[in-house]
């Protein structure tokens, strides 16, 4: 399945759709609500990018800090970055972090435990070797197949990370679930640093989700000014940045890289142009909002709103935006038990998606 398109096309973009949906406010006055995990039926545990863990029951709104991440450098766009709950291991929680460490700024993964409202056993399982000095493009995202952990980080500002499998920076990272790397991975044979890596040539890959509807890892990323891209994500494949991009630089109205597409480069299921800012993804299949059933639902930063993108077999893609006049940067979405789409935002509010009324 591979195909591109650009919004450059405005039959595909449906705006009629887009203004009925409503967003009920659940959570406000907290700082960047990075990132949520499921605890159970009526409560979600919330990470704020400056240090905080908390808890939030969403049938209630009552929510409450219960926890300050130690050794948490929140500098640009690092911090206290996702939570997700272990698959494995039902009172585990993992957390992606950046800590600034002797050879830099790092992504760290951790895990805890929450036992009786309060995180235990915490400890770093995996410490990767992206540093750099810069606060700019930790991806880190968390996800999960049936035996394994799926870990993304961005190229950390230095765009040569995204070709160097001696960096994890750039790349989507598979890893057991105590934070060692699998014997099965593809470029174990390459050193210690690219065994763990999984795909390369990535820019900032802030979206992260394996569907177990249909055993795919999807993967949104940040691209330069223009060029966002949603890509299907292959065992040892290159994603091409920034030898390939559909993005122009900041300073001119050139073309960063040396093409869109080049042979032996993964080209993206879609390129936004001009950018949305995506920082969150994830693929609904419930039954409170049918008419998102199936499809890939992406927070936008820059463009303030829920990106809906649904992909046919046969290639054709159409998109749709919603609630956006919040005129918020959608930064975290989940899917409660009792299959709620709750989304936060950069303003540190969190709200519950109402099911469409139009």
């Amino acid at each position: 399945m591979k195909w591109i398109i650009y919004w450059l096309l405005p039959l595909l973009f449906a705006p009629a759709y887009a203004q009925s949906w409503q967003a009920e406010l659940l959570l406000s006055g907290r700082g960047v609500l990075w990132g949520m995990a499921v605890i159970d039926e009526q409560r979600i545990l919330l990470t704020e990018r400056h240090g905080q863990v908390g808890i939030l029951n969403h049938h209630t709104g009552q929510y409450r800090v219960i926890f300050d991440f130690p050794h948490v450098l929140a500098k640009g766009q690092g911090g206290l970055l996702d939570v997700a709950k272990s698959p494995f291991d039902a009172h585990r929680y993992y957390f992606s972090y950046s800590r600034d460490l002797p050879t830099g700024i790092e992504t760290v993964l951790a895990s805890a435990s929450l036992v009786e409202n309060k995180l235990v056993n915490l400890e770093d399982i995996f410490v990767s070797y992206s540093g750099s000095s810069t606060g700019r493009h930790f991806g880190s995202r968390i996800t999960f197949d049936e035996r394994y952990v799926y870990f993304s980080i961005g190229d950390r500002g230095q765009r040569a990370n995204g070709q160097n499998k001696q960096t994890h920076a750039g790349s989507i990272l598979r890893l057991l679930p105590d934070g060692s790397v699998p014997d099965s991975n593809p470029f174990v044979s390459e050193g210690k640093n690219a065994s763990a890596i999984w795909s390369y040539g990535h820019r900032n890959p802030q979206g992260l989700f394996y569907d177990s509807a249909t055993n795919q890892l999807w993967s949104v990323e940040h691209g330069p000014r223009g060029g966002d891209e949603i890509n299907l994500i292959e065992q040892g494949h290159n994603y091409g940045w920034p030898v390939t991009s559909h993005g122009k630089e900041y300073w001119g109205p050139l073309d960063v890289g040396e093409a869109k597409e080049m042979p032996g480069i993964h080209s993206p299921t879609q390129a936004y142009v001009p950018s949305i800012a995506p920082s969150s993804l994830l693929i609904y299949r419930g039954e409170r909002y049918p008419e998102l059933n199936g499809k890939l639902i992406i927070g936008a930063l820059k463009l303030t709103h829920i990106n809906v993108i649904e992909l046919s077999e046969n290639g054709a893609v159409q998109e749709s935006r919603i609630v956006e006049e919040l005129g918020e940067r959608v930064r975290a979405l989940i899917v409660t038990p009792d299959d709620k789409l709750l989304f936060s935002t950069d303003s540190g509010k969190l709200y519950f998606l109402q099911p469409n009324s139009g």
